[in-house]
């Protein structure tokens, strides 16, 4: 009995610590490839399935949801998503993603621009932008 209950508990945990990732509420779909996301976020691929060019927002490489977003969703250090964006930017291959500083301005940022693609710890009910799931 102990030990189904520590399941449980270990199993509420980890669905607290899931990071959202969110898109405008203009992108088309509601589930995302683990490997599209590594993708998206690794600046490899600029464009929505309809054309429309992706806005990637990003936090801080030292806040815990970021850390999260790379552990928990993208299967990577972010050590690693950073070179990445660096060795693409740096080469002229691709924009850098655009920091924010906090999860609000995150949803704000989201929610106002077209194509736009981030994450957060959690949306809340009224947020303004839509949950892709990742698969």
């Amino acid at each position: 009995m102990r030990l189904s209950g520590w399941f449980l508990l270990m199993f509420i945990s980890l669905q607290a610590a899931a990071v959202d990732v969110v898109v405008n509420r203009g992108v088309a779909g509601t589930s995302l490839a683990q490997a599209s996301a590594r993708a998206f976020f690794g600046l490899r691929l600029t464009k929505w399935p309809d054309g429309r060019p992706v806005r990637v927002f990003v936090l801080p490489d030292g806040h815990p949801t970021h850390a999260a977003l790379c552990k928990e969703q993208l299967n990577l250090y972010p050590y690693q998503l950073r070179q990445a964006w660096d060795r693409l930017v740096y080469s002229g291959l691709a924009q850098a993603p655009i920091e924010v500083a906090t999860e609000e301005e995150m949803i704000s940022r989201v929610a106002t621009t077209p194509g736009a693609l981030g994450y957060v710890r959690k949306v809340k009910q009224n947020d303004p932008v839509k949950i892709l799931y990742v698969e």
